[in-house]
């Protein structure tokens, strides 16, 4: 895991290793936009089965580069159970390899590419699922433990 040290929606700075060695994976998604439609199905998919994320093991913690109060409203909004972390300058998005091209509507741009990824409770990459199903991303999560 790429070290770091970024907000989540409440301010507090978290650090990757003080995420390291708690007995659970780690899992990290990246998203490009708060409240907007896969965004958030995608989030409520991880919501609705938190429990089971929970029980298989895993912290879950999601990333985008909306800021603090985008994520506190989205994480309001939604019941999120779960920290958004505000990578607002993009670096970890760019160390994880979720910062790059994307086409939409005909147009290229640059901006967060949606992923998820997994990582032993030492650090190490374990999985990374390139293409969410956002509406199952639970399910895709828990499906290839």
């Amino acid at each position: 895991m790429p070290s770091f040290a970024v907000n989540d929606q409440d301010g507090n700075l978290v650090r990757s290793e003080d995420l390291l060695g708690k007995g659970r994976k780690i899992v990290l998604y990246t998203y490009p936009k708060d409240s907007t439609s896969g965004c958030t199905a995608e989030a409520c998919s991880f919501r609705d089965h938190y429990g089971e994320i929970n029980d298989a093991g895993y912290m879950l913690i999601g990333i985008s580069k909306d800021s603090e109060k985008s994520h506190t409203n989205f994480r309001t909004r939604y019941e999120l159970p779960f920290s958004l972390l505000a990578d607002t300058d993009t670096a970890l998005l760019q160390a994880l390899g979720a910062w790059g091209e994307k086409k939409m509507y005909g147009k290229t741009s640059l901006g967060t590419l949606r992923k998820t990824y997994v990582f032993s409770e030492d650090g190490l990459l374990e999985r990374i699922i390139e293409k969410v199903d956002t509406k199952n991303a639970a399910s895709q999560l828990l499906s290839s433990e």
